[in-house]
């Protein structure tokens, strides 16, 4: 049975330190009740969890509203909860949401949208939620929370960018952040231009840059802003622009470029294609992360 439906790929970070600091018995027991307060609250907004997936959940939704409040009211639930019990191993979780036909066979589902969306989940930051274009098209023009167009981003496997938003779920933002029209808008965007830095650094070299003058170029050539001299990188590797409030990382290399956030095992492979940037983590240059001897850039975002 084939059904146009909004997908919730909602995952758990921290899993990895949880078991480190609580031990086995404690973290499995931690991330269980998560997970299963994540079943109940998509339930409870007319959701049908279809898997547990560990320290994540697979939920399916008939509309694209009820998909939108169950996670923002998922996100306030766990950051609540995070000021209690859980201080010592704080835990937070990463949403992708993502709307198209699903095809449901013997109690499995199939559908780009179930990729889509967990895609988003690996990109996401903690405590963010990223919706597709096609889920914010969806929502009743005068309900559904606020959002955020953060524009074209490069994901695994599809071989043109896809237009990705934002979900804002603190009820304490002032929503004229989000709203600004016109050269109001491009004003605010010129001001955070001049704010925003990245930090690079590789083996014992460090460079910060601020988004306005950008784009800078990472490679081996002397052109290159930021020089990282190995064989496998090229003279021009990679450019880091500044495009709609975002940094912005494109693959110009012969070799490849591989992408990893903090806080998660998944890589990005970049060829020849971009991918927005958030909070901080690591580009492999040359090579993917699994070769230990590859270049790999550690980059900051701050602003």
């Amino acid at each position: 049975m084939t059904a146009n439906v909004t997908v919730v790929f909602a995952d758990l970070t921290g899993s990895t330190a949880m078991f480190e600091k609580q031990g086995n018995a404690r973290a499995t027991e931690v991330i269980t009740g998560l997970t299963q307060l994540m079943g109940e609250v998509f339930v409870k907004h007319q959701g049908r969890v279809v898997k547990f997936l560990g320290d994540g959940v697979l939920a399916l939704f008939a509309n694209s509203l009820h998909a939108l409040e169950a996670v923002t009211d998922l996100q306030r639930s766990l950051h609540l909860r995070s000021q209690g019990e859980l201080d010592k191993a704080p835990m937070q979780v990463r949403i992708g949401v993502a709307t198209g036909e699903v095809l449901e066979v013997d109690g499995e589902h199939y559908g780009e949208a179930l990729t889509l969306a967990a895609r988003l989940s690996e990109l996401s930051g903690a405590e963010q939620i990223w919706a597709t274009a096609s889920t914010v098209d969806a929502l009743p023009s005068t309900a559904g929370p606020r959002r955020r167009r953060l524009g074209p981003i490069a994901i695994r496997g599809k071989t043109e960018p896809q237009v990705v938003y934002q979900i804002e779920w603190q009820e304490e933002l002032p929503s004229e952040f989000l709203t600004l029209p016109g050269n109001l808008q491009y004003m605010a965007s010129q001001a955070a231009a001049l704010q925003a830095t990245i930090v690079l650094s590789w083996l014992d070299v460090q460079a910060g840059f601020v988004a306005s003058p950008l784009p800078i170029y990472l490679g081996r050539g002397d052109d290159a802003a930021f020089a990282v001299n190995d064989p496998r990188v090229s003279r021009l590797h990679a450019k880091i622009n500044w495009v709609n409030g975002k940094f912005v990382l494109t693959d110009l290399s012969s070799y490849g470029t591989w992408l990893r956030f903090a806080g998660s095992e998944s890589e990005l492979a970049l060829r020849r294609s971009a991918c927005a940037l958030h909070s901080n983590g690591e580009i492999a240059m040359g090579a993917p992360f699994s070769d230990f001897t590859v270049p790999t850039v550690n980059f900051k975002l701050s602003g």
